[in-house]
């Protein structure tokens, strides 16, 4: 069933702008490739990136088994990045991929569950990389905190496709969280009805981070 949302023209425009001003700044300040940002970066642009995997992350029980996504990952997958997501937010997922594929537009996964291990390994590489664990924070959560771990949170791949999610998902609940990353979405069942709440500057800001 296709949903549709009815956004101001103004409304459309600021995000467009802020998703773009958000990517191309992050870029400005990231030069690193070892955590999925500069991945989910480089995929929400539309450039080859590493889907998410990072260097130095195990992965011993099978491919994907800890939430790595290699590249390539459609919300249709049965991998556990993608399988091992909150059924609702799921389900959310793939009915907003099919509508969205009707404009030819694709959803890719650049990261979805993650591992309470991997987790914990892309918050180390985050304070190699920013060199310190409270710029860190501002990016890679703890496993004790992470909606990723609990199945809660989908980081899409693909300028377009996290342009559309942007503007569509409302309507589907599926709602961006933080300003400084647009890839990011979560499941907010009230959101159709009462629209998304309004998104933290980055997760440092958010209350659930402070655990």
């Amino acid at each position: 069933m296709t949903r549709t949302t009815t956004p101001s023209s103004a409304r459309i425009r600021g995000r467009r702008i802020l998703v773009a001003a958000v990517v191309i700044a992050a870029l400005a300040v990231t030069s690193f490739v070892a955590v999925p940002v500069t991945a989910a970066i480089a995929t929400a642009l539309g450039s080859p990136g590493d889907g998410g995997s990072t260097p130095g992350a195990t992965d011993a029980g099978g491919e994907g088994s800890q939430g790595v996504v290699l590249g390539g990952v459609t919300v249709f997958d049965d991998v556990p990045a993608v399988s091992r997501l909150n059924p609702d937010l799921l389900r959310a997922l793939r009915e907003a991929a099919d509508d969205a594929a009707r404009e030819d537009i694709r959803f890719e996964v650049n990261s979805g569950w993650r591992s309470p291990e991997y987790q914990d390994q892309l918050l180390q590489d985050a304070v190699a990389q920013y060199g310190s664990l409270e710029e860190a924070a501002r990016w890679v959560a703890s496993s004790r905190t992470s909606a990723h771990v609990s199945g809660d949170a989908v980081d899409i791949g693909g300028f377009e496709a996290t342009l559309w999610l942007g503007e569509n998902g409302p309507a589907y609940g599926l709602c961006q969280i933080y300003d400084n990353e647009p890839w990011h979405f979560e499941l907010r069942p009230e959101a159709p009805e009462q629209g998304c709440p309004d998104e933290y500057w980055d997760p440092t800001y958010d209350p659930r981070m402070q655990g």
